[in-house]
């Protein structure tokens, strides 16, 4: 298509992601506090032991600010399916047809890492981080949580594990393309892991080694788990590209 005409495929890409995340979030709103709750619900006990007994507000209009943003994440969570399919549909017509068999698969892959990377947050990681993180207070030093940054943190790292988790669809990608062969991936994994490491720790808003140590983890995991089946998928070229080394050795 022309420039303009790209253009004005993405501008209707963006309107039905805004409009789709805009009509969640106001549905959401009417239980925007139970949401709250539920978010914030492995975090409290940990609040309360370091002698908060509930989160606080500071300001006059955060309780309306808060409860918005509360349903304007649920909503992009919720919308999440929405928000990945009609990122992959603007790149679709850029795909040839043999390539376009995997856009299903990819869309239920992105999905699945994405709802997994948070509920994994969710259930190992935000208990142990945030016991972590308010076990550095001193002695001295007392604990007034307030409410909007505390569930801005937590929001952050639910989605920080969220996106980190997509690594493995690009992985299989750059070598279902061809862009990086399964042998450069396979005999340079101590390259790869440094990799997931650093992405590890732009990816984890906190810099605690709690939560970067459990994404790493996880992305070594997932990252293997790609190259296996890359290597099931592509057995075929895998098998053909070590027969000519073969041959010119």
């Amino acid at each position: 298509m022309p420039f303009f005409d790209h253009l004005s495929e993405l501008r209707r890409r963006l309107v039905i992601i805004v409009a789709s995340v805009s009509i969640v979030s106001l549905v959401v709103y009417t239980w925007a506090w139970d949401i709250y709750d539920f978010i914030m619900k492995p975090v409290l006990p940990y609040l309360k032991k370091a002698g908060a007994e509930s989160l606080v507000t500071l300001g006059p209009f955060e309780g309306f600010t808060l409860r918005f943003r509360v349903s304007l994440y649920a909503a992009i969570v919720i919308a999440s399916p929405i928000i990945i399919w009609q990122v992959m549909a603007f790149f679709l017509p850029a795909l040839k047809s043999r390539e376009r068999k995997y856009v299903i698969p990819t869309f239920a892959a992105m999905i699945t890492l994405f709802l997994g990377g948070i509920t994994f947050c969710y259930i190992v990681v935000l208990p142990k981080a945030f016991e972590w993180m308010i076990g550095q207070l001193g002695g001295s030093v007392g604990l007034m949580p307030d409410a909007a940054r505390w569930f801005g943190g937590v929001t952050l790292l639910l989605l920080a594990f969220g996106v980190g988790f997509q690594i493995p669809v690009i992985v299989f990608y750059l070598m279902i393309f061809n862009i990086v062969p399964y042998k450069t991936l396979r005999t340079n994994w101590r390259v790869a892991y440094v990799t997931l490491m650093v992405v590890s720790a732009i990816a984890t808003p906190d810099w605690s080694p709690v939560t970067m140590g459990a994404l790493f983890a996880a992305l070594v995991v997932l990252y293997e788990a790609s190259m296996l089946l890359a290597r099931v998928v592509l057995s075929r070229r895998i098998t053909e590209q070590r027969r000519l080394e073969a041959a010119e050795a």
